[in-house]
């Protein structure tokens, strides 16, 4: 494809991770024994994908794809909390689908300002001021911030089009909507001269728009990828009407009747519910035509024919397409966002891996995230909480036994029958 215009790509996207809590405590003249005052790390900001008409293809991935937002910072003494850090914010075209690693549509960004949690900062860790309690007057230990999420994502763009020009290379869609719009995409002779979709705004008398987008030449085979294949085929899904436009030049390889079959078939083969589309069939270079001749496309229902080079027919195309437009949006709603969410592992999950056993998810990390295990007073703490989750008697359902090794997180533990973990 050109260099100018991109409409797949992959994105690597992570959360800022929070900050870490702080253990301090009040150093006052006249307070010898302050209490502890240390403050809470910041949370780590959020990586948002955001829909934007003025973004025009995924160009800006295609060498960097790396988008973080920044880590909330640590607490500190003086009950002084850590600042939060910036979330950071990804435009996208409309139209952009955000994919997983297998493949899985996540989120759609079909109108402007939609928008998409791709990546949650970290939590920030709690100082040691918030674990002060009656039995506990001098904690010694604060929390860790968490990790912000980070992920591999797959972004495919589908033109938001109102009409998808659709015909054989070289058949004069380029030349069209040039006529048509204010669009200048670039026209010479010779096959797939038309390398990126272009979008044009056609603007009518009655101040209706409509936009109308040259994707380029389909071939037979482009549905299994053949050619430029699925490249542009995907630019057609959002197209409320196609305007599908044949050759009638005397040297065309194809007779009308050929093109429209194969154009037909590859659109079929694609996304069947495609021929279900409102759609004009226009003969092209009707200037080649012999003149009088009353059927220049045997066995082609043509609606109009069209010479974009002299202008034969071009108003009466605009305004076909705008009535078909006018009554695909009466008849079809707004295309509208969705997006599957990603579920959050809250809890855990307990399982045996070779010679140890494991506790995954994001409840039972958080309950070890603590600054200093090795004090007392921590590591009760830890399994105070591990003991609310019920780790401990998941543990012994599943099977451990005393001695057992234990993993959470980065920290390993040796399991107890007497004691909860």
């Amino acid at each position: 494809m050109s260099g100018q215009f991109v409409d797949e790509c992959n994105l690597h996207v992570k959360g800022g991770d929070g900050g870490a809590g702080a253990v301090a405590f009040r150093r006052e003249a006249h307070v010898p024994k302050g209490g502890p005052d240390g403050g809470d790390g910041g949370n780590g900001g959020d990586v948002w994908l955001v829909a934007d008409r003025n973004v025009a293809s995924l160009l800006q991935f295609k060498d960097t794809p790396f988008r973080r937002a920044v880590n909330g910072t640590h607490g500190q003494g003086k009950g002084r909390h850590g600042k939060a850090g910036a979330d950071k914010v990804v435009m996208v075209p409309e139209g952009t689908q955000v994919l997983d690693r297998d493949g899985n549509v996540i989120a759609d960004l079909v109108h402007a300002s939609d928008r998409y949690l791709a990546a949650a900062g970290g939590r920030g860790g709690r100082g040691n001021a918030r674990f002060l309690s009656n039995r506990r007057r001098v904690p010694g230990f604060a929390e860790q911030g968490e990790v912000g999420e980070e992920h591999w994502l797959r972004l495919e763009l589908k033109l938001m089009a109102d009409v998808a020009l659709v015909g054989f290379p070289n058949v004069g869609k380029s030349t069209l909507i040039s006529r048509i719009s204010a669009a200048k995409p670039k026209i010479a002779d010779y096959p797939f001269t038309t390398l990126e979709p272009n979008l044009g705004v056609v603007r009518m008398d009655r101040g209706m728009e409509y936009v109308v987008a040259d994707i380029p030449g389909l071939i037979e085979g482009a549905s299994e990828g053949k050619g430029l294949g699925h490249r542009f085929l995907r630019h057609v899904e959002r197209a409320r009407v196609l305007c599908v436009l044949i050759d009638l030049g005397p040297v065309a390889l194809e007779t009308p009747a050929e093109q429209l079959q194969v154009l037909l078939q590859e659109l079929e083969a694609y996304q069947p519910d495609l021929l279900d589309r409102p759609r004009l069939i226009i003969g092209s270079r009707a200037d080649l035509v012999i003149p009088d001749d009353p059927d220049p496309a045997p066995g082609v229902p043509l609606d109009l024919r069209v010479s974009a080079v002299t202008g034969l027919g071009v108003n009466e195309v605009k305004g076909r397409l705008a009535d078909a437009v006018r009554l695909a949006r009466e008849e079809l709603p707004e295309p509208t966002q969705f997006v599957v969410h990603r579920p959050v592992q809250q809890g855990y999950e307990v399982r045996r891996e070779g010679d140890r056993w494991v506790v995954e998810g994001r409840d039972a990390v958080r309950a070890v995230a603590l600054s200093d295990l090795t004090r007392p007073d921590a590591l009760a703490e830890a399994h105070r909480r591990l003991k609310s989750l019920g780790v401990d008697r998941s543990l012994a359902r599943a099977g451990a036994r005393q001695g057992d090794t234990v993993q959470i997180g980065g920290l390993t533990f040796e399991y107890s029958d007497n004691e909860p973990l």
